[in-house]
């Protein structure tokens, strides 16, 4: 009995490994704008950017992820306490207004003025000034125009029981957790903060970008 309840799991995890692989290179698809003899994935993805452009706000609650497959990769689940949102960013390094004291014509310019954090951080950021009773789990790449970049944020309730009874989830109540986008505890965070970078230069990008005198930026 117990080697055949094996079996039917293991049967079972191939069948979502499978179906999970073939969600991301269908969303891979479409983020390159291939063409396929049965879809349109160029046109799939411009009616998608189409209906996210028409949206007035630049939060919006959403009811599952668009990239169902990268989402529970990044700890999602469908059960209540998980919130997921759709942020907008502008393109490009924002406003840059030029100075009107005396400079040299080398520091006069307003372009290639990025800055400290990227767009995607700054989203999830954003999301958690909405919602503060959450805290951001993780985010995701769901597209960008010629305008906007687009991430779907995943938050968590901290406060709802369905989480504290979780114990593969429950980490996050934790007072350590607190201001997670704020203190590059998320996915993003870790990896702007240089913590996955390895190798010569890696000294200069940990702990944080204000660290060695700012060499990281």
């Amino acid at each position: 009995m117990k080697t055949g309840l094996k079996l039917f799991f293991h049967f079972f995890w191939v069948i979502e490994i499978g179906a999970t692989k073939a969600i991301q290179e269908t969303f891979q698809r479409e983020f390159a704008g291939k063409k396929d003899e049965s879809y349109d994935y160029k046109k799939i993805q411009r009616d998608r950017l189409i209906e996210f452009r028409k949206e007035r706000k630049a939060i919006v609650r959403v009811k599952k992820p668009t990239n169902i497959a990268r989402a529970r990769t990044l700890g999602y689940k469908a059960k209540k306490g998980f919130i997921v949102v759709r942020v907008r960013v502008r393109k490009g390094s924002g406003l840059h207004r030029r100075p009107t004291m005396a400079r040299k014509p080398k520091r006069m310019g307003t372009k290639k003025l990025t800055r400290r954090i990227s767009i995607q951080s700054i989203a999830e950021q954003r999301a958690a000034r909405k919602y503060k009773n959450c805290e951001v789990l993780n985010s995701c790449y769901v597209g960008d125009d010629g305008k906007s970049h687009y991430y779907e944020v995943i938050l968590v309730d901290t406060n709802a029981p369905e989480i504290k009874s979780d114990k593969e989830m429950n980490w996050i109540t934790g007072k350590n957790q607190r201001g997670r986008a704020f203190r590059g505890l998320t996915s993003k965070g870790k990896k702007s903060r240089g913590l996955r970078k390895k190798g010569k230069g890696a000294e200069k990008v940990r702990s944080s970008p204000r660290a060695k005198k700012r060499q990281a930026k």
